[in-house]
């Protein structure tokens, strides 16, 4: 079956979301609770905030795969920049990740396909479509944080050019499915 590659339209973010709950080992949910109205669903509030225009976290910035008019996969990137004026991350679960950053890189937060589409070249598709976005945008590479339980995510990134370039502690959380250390990973 043949799969197409195309941007996001605010139509995908539910899927996007789903999407990113996969690859994010909770992250996300984790996340999304800290928004969530009483009561509401934690995909609701993913598609959400992915609905939005103009920000990092956005449709806008997603790669979409598509096959037979069903979304299997999909990349979320965003231009890394250092903000000197940011204000300081205090949520003891997220503050470990707030200096994994490699500035002026293209940072792919999450990169998920559906069971049954891994394992078919299709990573190392959009790799290639964020290899030519971040060349566009002149940065230096790519960029992304991955879980030390992830061992086959990391072969993977390992096996096309990333190297760890800092550590953290995932700080436990039921919301977490991981435990140990993260990678913040680069590929110039």
């Amino acid at each position: 079956m043949e799969v197409e590659f195309r941007s996001a339209l605010p139509t995908d973010t539910r899927d996007i979301a789903r999407l990113f709950q996969i690859s994010s080992e909770g992250a996300s949910d984790y996340i999304w609770s800290q928004l969530a109205e009483p009561g509401q669903d934690l995909l609701d509030v993913g598609a959400a905030r992915y609905a939005r225009d103009n920000v990092d976290f956005s449709y806008q910035n997603c790669l979409i795969a598509e096959a037979d008019g069903q979304v299997i996969g999909m990349m979320h990137s965003y231009v890394m920049r250092h903000d000197p004026e940011a204000e300081p991350v205090t949520d003891p679960i997220l503050a470990p990740y707030a200096d994994m950053e490699v500035p002026d890189t293209l940072y792919i937060s999450s990169l998920a396909l559906h069971e049954g589409w891994r394992n078919k070249g299709l990573g190392v598709r959009f790799l290639e479509r964020a290899q030519q976005r971040a060349e566009q945008l002149a940065l230096n590479g790519l960029s992304l944080i991955d879980y030390a339980a992830n061992t086959g995510a990391r072969r993977f990134y390992e096996r096309h050019g990333f190297a760890i370039v800092k550590t953290c502690q995932v700080v436990p959380h039921p919301l977490i499915r991981v435990t140990g250390e993260a990678y913040l990973m680069h590929r110039p």
